[in-house]
């Protein structure tokens, strides 16, 4: 039939032809000028490859946000026209809301200047300042559901930036804080409430963690401590079941998950300080580092940007007369050969305690490191 002469096939190639029998269907080894030929793949093998399509786009997004998590954030200078504006330092955020925040989940801020309901003054140098409004924080996660990012927005109340969520399904819309490299148009979700119908049925009824793991460790996803791994940074960590967070929720504030003790329904948190602690293993976290690191680096330039924000001057006390301060009065820099306290008369140095083993906290693990002994190890 055919009078193509009869080639024989190398002994290491029998193993490659045979796989591509098994996987593809039967191999023409003979054609007239074409190499082998392959019928078209099983329904197995293109789930395969659409179960591996979802898990490179997912792989995409987490490797953005690594790499936006990663940039360099420029400060901006002006020409200093002005005493103010000569050390005045800002980070660039570009992708920050100019306009302004959604009205529905805010409330006017009513400034007391640091007095309780008598009206004398328990916080110091609190005063003044622009007005504010206060947006609501959405601490506890608890609606289930994929939630999109519709912007990320300046919050004048705290250090950190924050994100406007709208649910999927319901449409809700809730503010939470963003965590470093979030951006308009992520996918976020909080499994607080248990495991999705939808996650169940891709993982065939029964948990497997490899699957369960690779489908929500993505930054901004609200998890409970046990679904995720040792080792892992989180922030907005919270203490009890049903609690809100409370921890790491400042500027580039993050915890590291040391540990986790099943048998006492029990997890280890080390803090930013060092200091650790014990949670719930039930307690929430949200995966990533908080937003805005680099707040750090931004100087105000002037005196009149901390009245602005509502923060009065700090006086030494070697400034102030003799009845307002144990350290003031006298004539020139003096302060009559007393120890340095405070102007309720607590000693500041030469390791005064206040803490006499009462009070003592149940939930710490270990204290942060005190000393130079301490920063050696």
């Amino acid at each position: 039939m055919f009078n193509l002469p009869l080639r024989r096939l190398p002994r290491a190639s029998w193993g490659k032809k045979l796989l591509q029998t098994h996987l593809f269907g039967s191999v023409s080894f003979f054609s007239t000028g074409a190499r082998a030929l392959a019928t078209e793949p099983t329904p197995r093998i293109t789930q395969a490859v659409g179960d591996l399509t979802d898990l490179e786009k997912q792989h995409e997004i987490i490797a953005r946000q690594t790499k936006l998590s990663k940039e360099t954030v420029q400060l901006k200078k002006l020409k200093p026209t002005s005493p103010g504006l000569r050390w005045w330092r800002k980070p660039m955020y570009p992708y920050l809301w100019k306009g302004k925040p959604v009205r529905a989940l805010t409330k006017t801020r009513v400034s007391r200047s640091g007095r309780n309901d008598t009206g004398r003054i328990v916080v110091r140098h609190r005063g003044g300042g622009h007005q504010r409004r206060i947006r609501f924080i959405d601490y506890h996660r608890k609606e289930p559901g994929r939630q999109t990012v519709v912007r990320i927005e300046y919050d004048p109340n705290r250090t950190a930036h924050i994100a406007l969520l709208k649910h999927n399904d319901t449409g809700n819309l809730s503010y939470i804080i963003a965590c470093q490299g979030l951006r308009e148009g992520d996918i976020v979700e909080s499994f607080r409430s248990g495991i999705p119908e939808y996650l169940m049925e891709e993982m065939g009824g029964r948990i497997d963690p490899a699957i369960l793991n690779a489908k929500t460790a993505q930054k901004g996803n609200c998890l409970p401590i046990s679904m995720i791994a040792v080792g892992t940074i989180v922030h907005n960590v919270s203490e009890t079941v049903h609690g809100p967070a409370k921890y790491c929720r400042a500027a580039g504030a993050n915890a590291r998950i040391v540990n986790k003790i099943p048998e006492k329904r029990k997890a280890v948190v080390r803090l930013q300080s060092g200091e650790e602690r014990y949670v719930s293993i039930d307690a929430c976290a949200t995966l990533g580092v908080t937003s805005n690191p680099d707040h750090q680096h931004e100087s105000l330039g002037k005196a009149g940007r901390s009245r602005h924000r509502g923060i009065r001057p700090t006086v030494r006390g070697v400034a102030q007369n003799k009845c307002d301060h144990p350290m003031g009065g006298g004539r020139g820099k003096s302060k009559s050969n007393k120890l340095s306290m405070s102007p309720w008369g607590v000693l500041a140095k030469g390791g005064f305690k206040t803490r006499r083993g009462k009070n003592i906290n149940k939930q710490k693990v270990r204290d942060r490191p005190r000393g130079k002994i301490s920063q050696r190890n």
